[in-house]
């Protein structure tokens, strides 16, 4: 017998900790739409009783549909689809222990009808029986290895049995299967998130002194931009591994979030003693040596890390500020237009159409000056009337006084 599947829902709505989810109509609805050959054989009668049942469902006539399957299968008791359908309207019911029955006599009837195991899973899943889901839904995903509603759920059912490496493992199947669903997105991060908990809080438990861990700390402390405590961890770590790769360059990092320069210039430093190939060092102790106005220093430094890893962030942009400084204006009106059309960061484009009208004046192209000028001037407003609006909404009632954020810095 043909058939095929479309499930009408969603998973939308969750309910905190209860995994629960709702569609607008109600919770998850399936209709499976058959095709004409799968109602041949059958009586009249049975034909079109099936076909006015599933007619209701489709319409949301619950208790009609229900009503009709039921009728159905007692004219035709071998009829599995049929029995199918009445589960998945009793589902929908919210009738999950009379929902259970039918999909189970439709698998009797027909085991490797599509859908029955991942909507008895669901059934069962909604009263709790989480080892009974996990079987129905594991069953569903080796039948349909490319259902990723199956796999999805799959991993819903692994998150409420507390295995999140089972979970992230399933979900990441869904979500190369339905790249983008928000719904498995949502779950795949929450399973992923859980993993790397343990895992900490495993590391945690083998050595609470190890550097590793304060350099987790020192991770997370920078992620909530909490400078101060940042640097602190990162300082306990590199006592317990001076010469460990990358740590100076991400304390470094943390120096220049907290605008201490020279700090962040000797941690640099520093790394690029313990791995001269540190391209990330090269770039931000290039960055600082243009800040504090040594171009050809600057240049040399992010150049070498360009070589070695293209498409750093700003790197146009900073690339023109060291060519200005070593008054070489054309070079650096090349890299401020390469800024203008590929850097996504607004403060970084408002300030390379500042440099440009600069260069351009000198250059004594000022149809262009006065146009670079107009366009900075233009983001300048917006991004004033930006932050404007930002201010009203942190110091409106709704929302209570508070700090406005830190502008970014560039490179990071």
């Amino acid at each position: 017998m043909g058939m095929t599947l479309e499930f009408i829902s969603g998973y939308a709505g969750r309910k905190p900790s209860s995994l629960f989810f709702r569609c607008a109509g109600g919770v998850v609805l399936g209709i499976v739409l058959f095709s004409s050959a799968i109602l041949q054989g059958q009586s009249p009668e049975v034909a079109s009783k099936f076909t006015q049942a599933t007619q209701a469902m489709r319409e949301g006539k619950l208790d009609e549909a229900d009503a009709g399957f039921a009728r159905v299968i007692k004219l035709d008791p071998k009829f599995a689809e049929a029995y199918f359908n009445l589960g998945l309207v009793r589902e929908e019911e919210g009738r999950y222990g009379e929902a259970i029955p039918s999909f189970q006599k439709a698998l009797t009837l027909q085991p490797k009808l599509h859908g029955a195991n991942l909507f008895l899973g669901i059934s069962e899943f909604r009263l709790n029986h989480l080892s009974e889901a996990a079987a129905a839904v594991q069953k569903e995903t080796v039948a349909y290895p490319k259902d990723a509603n199956a796999w999805m759920w799959l991993g819903v059912v692994r998150l409420a049995q507390d295995r999140p490496e089972d979970a992230a493992e399933a979900l990441d199947r869904a979500d190369k299967l339905k790249p983008g669903d928000q719904d498995i997105l949502y779950h795949r991060g929450r399973a992923h998130l859980l993993v790397s908990k343990d895992s900490y809080g495993e590391m945690f438990k083998v050595d609470p002194r190890s550097w590793l861990v304060h350099r987790v700390l020192a991770q997370a402390n920078a992620e909530a931009e909490r400078h101060v405590e940042a640097i602190e961890e990162y300082e306990t770590a590199i006592k317990l591994a001076p010469d460990q790769p990358g740590l100076h360059e991400e304390l470094g990092s943390e120096y220049r979030n907290a605008n201490k320069i020279p700090e962040a210039k000797q941690a640099f430093q520093r790394e690029l003693e313990i791995d001269p190939n540190n391209v990330l060092a090269k770039y931000k102790l290039g960055a600082i040596a243009v800040e504090e106005g040594d171009g050809a220093t600057g240049k040399r430094l992010m150049e070498a890390a360009q070589r070695e890893k293209p498409g750093l962030v700003h790197m146009d942009y900073n690339l023109g500020r060291a060519e200005m400084l070593l008054g070489n204006d054309a070079a650096a009106a090349g890299h401020f237009e390469n800024t203008v059309k590929t850097d996504t960061t607004p403060e970084v484009v408002e300030q390379a159409w500042y440099q440009l009208g600069i260069i351009y004046r000198r250059e004594h192209r000022m149809n262009e000056a006065r146009s670079a000028m107009a366009t900075f001037q233009k983001l300048k407003d917006e991004d004033a009337d930006r932050s404007q609006q930002r201010m009203k909404k942190l110091v409106s009632p709704d929302h209570g006084p508070s700090a406005a954020p830190a502008d970014a810095q560039s490179p990071n």
